[in-house]
C-alpha cells in the first residue's frame, strides 16, 4: 500500500502536546531536551503545562508543532515507511526532517528563524486572514484580483474552503464582495499577520539566506510542496520552493489531488490534531486516513 504521511501546520497545537512522547522513551526525551538547548528556553514547559495564550505565540507555536511531529515520526521507527510526504505550511519543514532531507537541529533552527521572521513581518506590515466557505476557488481568486488593496488566495485547504490573506482593508472588502457573490461564510481568523501573501516579503528575504545556507539532501521519498503541489527530491528545487512558500499560497487541495493521482492509498497525519485528515476527506471521502501513534 502506498502511504502518504502528512504534517500539520500552525493552529493544530494544544497544551499537553508531546508529553506522552517525552515520558515514553529516552530517545524522544533527549530530542525534546536538545530542542530546549537550541531554542534557549524550555519550550517543553509551555507545550506540556503552559497556557493557551503562551502556546499561541508564533515563536512558540511553530517550533512546538514541528517538535511534536518530527519526534513522533522518529518514534515510529520501522513503521514509518512513506511513499510520499507533504506538510501544510510549517508542516513542510517537519516533512523534510521526517523524510531525511534535513537534520533535526537544522530543521528546528530554520523553523525558529521562520517564526521570528514572520512575527517581525507582521509588525512591519500588519494584515489579517479570513476563511471563505462555500465558493469555487476561481470566484474567490477573481474577486480578490478586483480589489485595489492587497488581498490574495493564501490557503487552498479543501474544495469549498479557501483562506484569503492581505491588508485589513483588503480582506474586509473581499469578505463583503465574496458574501455578495454567494459565499456561505466569510470568517476573519484570529491572526495578526497576512501569512502566505506579498506582505510576508520581509520574512521571505530574511529566511532566504538561512535556507540557502542550510544543507538539504535528497529525501527518502518525494515531498509534495505547498508552492505548486508537485513532488520534489532535488535539494535545489526544494530550497527554492521553501523560500517561495512564505509569500506564495499553500496549495493543499491540489497537493492531495496530486498525491491521489500518483497512487496514494492511505494518509497518515503525524503531529497534533486531525485537521489535515478532515481536509483530505473533503477531497476524497473514500480514502483511508489515520493519526500516527506509537
Amino acid at each position: 500500500m502506498k502511504t502518504a504521511y502528512i504534517f500539520p501546520g500552525q493552529g493544530a497545537q494544544f497544551v499537553g502536546m508531546g508529553k506522552d512522547l517525552y515520558d515514553s522513551s529516552e530517545e524522544s526525551k533527549a530530542l525534546f531536551e536538545r530542542a530546549n538547548e537550541i531554542l534557549g528556553f524550555r519550550i517543553t514547559d509551555i507545550m506540556f503545562a503552559g497556557t493557551d495564550e503562551e502556546l499561541k505565540q508564533t515563536k512558540v507555536t511553530q517550533p512546538a508543532i514541528f517538535l511534536h511531529s518530527v519526534i513522533l515520526a522518529k518514534a515510529l521507527e520501522d513503521q514509518f515507511q512513506p511513499a510520499m510526504v507533504a506538510g501544510h505550511s510549517l508542516g513542510e519543514f517537519s516533512a523534510l526532517v521526517a523524510a531525511g532531507a534535513l537534520s533535526f537541529e537544522d530543521g528546528l533552527q530554520l523553523v525558529a528563524k521562520r517564526a521570528n521572521a514572520m512575527q517581525k513581518a507582521t509588525e512591519l506590515e500588519p494584515g489579517t486572514m479570513a476563511a471563505i466557505l462555500g465558493l469555487d476557488d476561481i470566484i474567490v481568486e477573481e474577486v480578490c484580483a478586483q480589489i485595489e488593496d492587497v488581498v490574495v488566495a493564501a490557503n487552498y485547504n479543501c474544495p469549498g474552503q479557501l483562506v484569503i490573506s492581505g491588508t485589513v482593508a483588503g480582506v474586509d472588502k473581499a469578505c463583503e464582495k465574496l458574501l455578495e457573490a454567494g459565499a456561505k461564510r466569510a470568517l476573519k481568523l484570529p491572526v495578526g499577520g497576512a501569512f502566505h501573501s506579498p506582505l510576508m516579503e520581509a520574512a521571505k528575504q530574511e529566511l532566504q539566506a538561512a535556507i540557502l545556507d542550510t544543507e538539504i539532501t535528497i529525501p527518502v521519498c518525494p515531498i509534495y510542496q505547498n508552492y505548486d503541489a508537485n513532488p520534489y527530491q532535488d535539494p535545489v528545487a526544494i530550497k527554492e520552493n521553501l523560500i517561495a512558500q512564505l509569500t506564495g499560497a499553500v496549495r493543499w487541495t491540489q497537493t492531495v489531488e496530486t498525491m491521489l493521482a500518483n497512487g496514494a492509498e492511505a494518509f497518515v497525519e503525524v503531529g497534533p490534531g486531525a485537521v489535515l485528515q478532515g481536509l483530505v476527506k473533503k477531497v476524497n471521502r473514500q480514502i483511508q486516513t489515520s493519526s500516527a501513534t506509537v
